[in-house]
């Protein structure tokens, strides 16, 4: 017992660094030259993940728990803590789509399915794929839980106000924005820690993990494309006015039918890990490969990104290499 607590200790903290690596820094945001910056967004990211982690695992929703607490954790930093869900100033969102309701809309349909995925949900599963024996229970007691609650608290309020007054001065969402964001996190947290897998979706055999690999980078880099601005474009995918509504619709196709395939995929059983690393690692790869368009302003952050880039490929490797060996079986057990 004592060892399976340290352990999750461990591998709690192991996810509260990789969260936000895989969220930010693979991204090129901050760029390498200003990778110290990350030390602001481990104490959200970090115990924000975990304690995702932690409710999903005692409430045993799987992977649309993760997702739809992902989603919430999404909101809590962009709607609450930046405020840039609905900021007229802040990173030219504004300008990307029209507003809905005061919300800046492409910007929303970017990031909050952004931090289910890239911030919850690849980071839990790599951190599951490297300690395998703890994939199916919580890392931390109730104390721990609370604490990793608390942090991602504090960790919110510390980039209020540190980041916020620094790219967006001045600029305090109206009331009702910030009680609108709160509700989302309530019905989205309800939703991922009562809603159960059900059965009754139509299995199809898995591609092989390349090809699964492939899916992944396509998705991530189509969904990617599709809703930031990139290149010198103003709105996403260089379009013009409401001429938006197209990249916009086209990305949440893309995302229904990336679900729909998964979940038919990964409903018969045939899904392995070596399945899940090729998806998680497709993705990645095509992440960083945005970041060099997209967040790559000169030559040293092209290069530096790149480097990152390049030590991922190979920690993903390694880890492929893990899975592929075979594990030596319990005693009595097959």
């Amino acid at each position: 017992m004592t060892t399976n607590r340290t352990r999750g200790r461990w591998a709690a903290l192991l996810l509260a660094v990789i969260t936000p690596l895989v969220a930010e820094f693979t991204l090129g945001n901050p760029p390498p030259r200003m990778a110290w910056l990350l030390l602001l967004w481990i104490p959200i990211y970090g115990a924000g993940i975990v304690l995702v982690r932690e409710l999903v695992r005692r409430a045993g929703t799987g992977w649309a728990g993760v997702l739809l607490l992902g989603a919430a954790y999404g909101i809590v930093e962009e709607g609450l803590a930046l405020q840039a869900l609905s900021s007229p100033t802040i990173y030219g969102a504004a300008g990307w789509a029209p507003r809905i309701l005061g919300v800046n809309s492409a910007y929303t349909e970017l990031q909050l399915p952004y931090h289910a995925v890239f911030s919850a949900a690849i980071p839990i599963l790599l951190t599951d794929l490297i300690v395998p024996s703890l994939r199916d229970r919580p890392y931390l007691g109730r104390v721990g839980t609370w604490l990793a609650g608390a942090v991602f608290v504090l960790g919110a309020l510390l980039l209020r106000v540190t980041v916020v007054t620094s790219i967006d001065p001045g600029y305090q969402a109206p009331p009702a924005m910030p009680a609108g964001c709160a509700a989302a996190v309530v019905l989205l947290t309800v939703a991922g820690l009562r809603l159960k897998p059900r059965p009754g979706m139509s299995p199809a055999g898995p591609p092989q993990p390349v090809a699964a690999g492939v899916f992944g980078a396509v998705a991530a880099f189509g969904y990617l494309a599709l809703l930031f601005p990139f290149g010198g474009a103003t709105q996403p995918a260089f379009t013009h006015g409401g001429w938006v509504v197209v990249p916009m619709t086209a990305a949440a196709a893309l995302a229904v039918v990336a679900g729909w395939l998964l979940r038919r995929w990964t409903a018969g059983g045939l899904w392995t890990d070596r399945h899940s690393l090729g998806l998680a690692a497709g993705a990645l790869v095509a992440h960083t490969a945005f970041g060099l368009i997209s967040n790559a302003d000169t030559v040293a952050d092209r290069i530096g990104l790149a480097v990152v880039g390049a030590v991922m490929v190979c920690l993903l490797a390694l880890l492929a290499r893990r899975i592929r060996r075979p594990r030596a079986a319990a005693p009595g057990r097959p």
